[in-house]
């Protein structure tokens, strides 16, 4: 898979000192989902205000399907659709003559069949002839992406775009995001919804301080950080941990009713067998068993803290 767009050594900083990004390298692959996680104020914002010709770099380099994307602006932006953050829309324009006005500000000719299947895929075809100043928020955010949609972008940037939606919505969305990516459409998400990123990315990047921490295959990452951890519950619970467990390093909760035991699911022995045959020989009784496998979310978390320490 080839990359459509290649960053080198791009740089942010501005006249009072602060510097967003620094020295940041990335390639993103035609077709991928890439999703770029990070806290506020990280520069994910900024790193997609440049890329799209929004922001000015200080210094670097970006090729978008390999064209420079200063010396050819009108080349690359024609390539790319963004949802930003901010909802800006004309309160009383309808949606489709919005997304009509966007689809012909790209110099594409009119095609109201295609923006009505955008529309349609959206849950937004009934209102297709409102105002926009008659929808939710959350109706807005969608209307956005439909923009963003309308003149059919090879590239799609989504910045925080489930941001004030409510769950049925972003899950909408979601099957929206995954059928352009069968459609060929390289997507860049920022969220901070991390089950967004496990749900449908295929690379993971982290952005701390304006530098990138970590970039990976989402499923690489999961298997080398990713751990699980077995929750034992007895019937009744122990004043103090048995000695023949204390070699396992269990965590015990509820008042000595719940151990926790944390293993690498990828090593040749877990140890579970060996746990539970020392627990049987302790004569504790078992009310349940759990497995959990550990988050990409945990894994953001943990590797935030460690990027602040």
């Amino acid at each position: 898979m080839s990359d459509i767009i290649c960053i080198e050594g791009l740089s942010k900083s501005y006249a009072d000192g602060a510097n967003v990004l620094s020295d940041v390298n990335l390639n993103v692959k035609d077709g991928e989902i890439f999703a770029l996680l990070g806290p506020n104020g990280a520069g994910k914002t900024t790193l997609i205000s440049i890329i799209c010709g929004i922001v000015r770099a200080s210094s670097g380099t970006i090729m978008v399907d390999g064209h420079d994307y200063v010396k050819d602006y009108r080349w690359t932006r024609d390539l790319i659709g963004l949802v930003p953050q901010e909802i800006a829309l004309d309160s009383f324009e309808t949606v489709m003559r919005t997304c009509r006005l966007s689809r012909g500000l790209f110099g594409r000719r009119k095609d109201d069949a295609l923006i009505e299947d955008i529309l349609d895929k959206l849950s937004l075809i009934d209102k297709r002839d409102s105002q926009l100043r008659e929808l939710s928020g959350g109706m807005k955010r969608r209307v956005m992406i439909a923009k963003a949609l309308s003149h059919e972008p090879k590239i799609l940037f989504l910045d925080e775009p489930t941001a004030g939606v409510d769950v049925e919505l972003r899950k909408d969305m979601w099957r929206l995001v995954l059928a352009l990516k069968e459609r060929g459409v390289t997507i860049i998400l920022t969220t901070h919804y991390i089950e967004e990123a496990e749900a449908m990315a295929d690379r993971v990047g982290v952005i701390s301080k304006g530098k990138l921490a970590l970039v990976e295959e989402k499923e690489s990452l999961l298997r080398r950080l990713g751990k699980k951890t077995l929750r034992i519950e007895l019937q009744k619970p122990v004043a103090v941990l048995p000695t023949v467990l204390e070699p396992f390093n269990l965590d015990v909760e509820d008042n000595g009713s719940t151990f926790l035991y944390t293993y690498d699911k990828n090593a040749n022995r877990t140890g579970i067998t060996k746990l539970l045959s020392e627990l049987s020989s302790t004569g504790l009784i078992l009310k349940d068993l759990q497995t959990q496998q550990t988050s990409l979310e945990d894994i953001f978390i943990d590797m935030i803290q460690k990027e602040n320490s």
